[in-house]
């Protein structure tokens, strides 16, 4: 059984002391084994309401040059799931495009579309800001495992068209930075070929 947000301690008021060194061998062993559920191993539940709220928190937590929160969430749930993916067939190349588009959002209980609002800033590059979104990104997955459910970070074709990004709502100098599926695995994820971390280390 997935936590509830009850399991989330309270958001620390601004200036109180924060545990920036705070040791968890939890986390560790999630960092260590956390795998995406594939979107075809979702099931109902995915987070709603009190637990899904939680979990946004948890992951606007990101690292933030200048207090921007350069991203917003676009919650994609319930009848808004199909709703969405009409909006995608609407702007398909082809029928068989939009065949698949109407199944994107369908295939997990509950997806949240991160939003990179990058602007020009006097003092933050932009590209920090994406990175930004990027961060919240990887947060919300962490988060979502660590209350037991399953999560996936996908991009697509969407993100990188003009057209699909009008369709789900997007101001002009907005990107997609990825959509989070989430739910319930109906299988347990088996490991991936990974990175080698040593094979990309240097040291200057």
């Amino acid at each position: 059984m997935p936590l509830s947000a009850a399991a989330v301690p309270p958001a620390p008021a601004e200036g109180e002391p924060c545990n920036a060194i705070f040791e968890s061998a939890e986390t560790l062993a999630l960092m260590a084994r956390r795998r995406s559920t594939k979107v075809v191993h979702f099931a109902a539940p995915g987070p709603s309401g009190a637990d899904l709220d939680a979990i946004l928190r948890l992951a606007a937590r990101a690292p933030d040059h200048g207090k921007l929160g350069p991203w917003r969430f676009v919650v994609i749930e319930n009848d808004g799931r199909a709703r969405a993916g009409e909006a995608l067939a609407g702007v398909s190349a082809d029928a068989q495009s939009a065949e698949i588009a109407r199944a994107t959002f369908l295939r997990a209980p509950v997806c949240v579309m991160v939003v990179s609002a990058a602007a020009p800033h006097a003092k933050i590059p932009e590209w920090e800001q994406q990175l930004s979104a990027g961060a919240v990104c990887y947060g919300l997955l962490i988060a979502a495992h660590a209350m037991g459910y399953g999560g996936c970070w996908l991009t697509g074709w969407a993100c990188y068209d003009a057209r699909a990004r009008a369709a789900l709502g997007l101001a002009e100098h907005e990107r997609i930075a990825g959509f989070i599926h989430l739910g319930t695995p109906t299988e347990t994820p088996t490991e991936r070929v990974r990175a080698e971390a040593g094979a990309r280390t240097s040291r200057f």
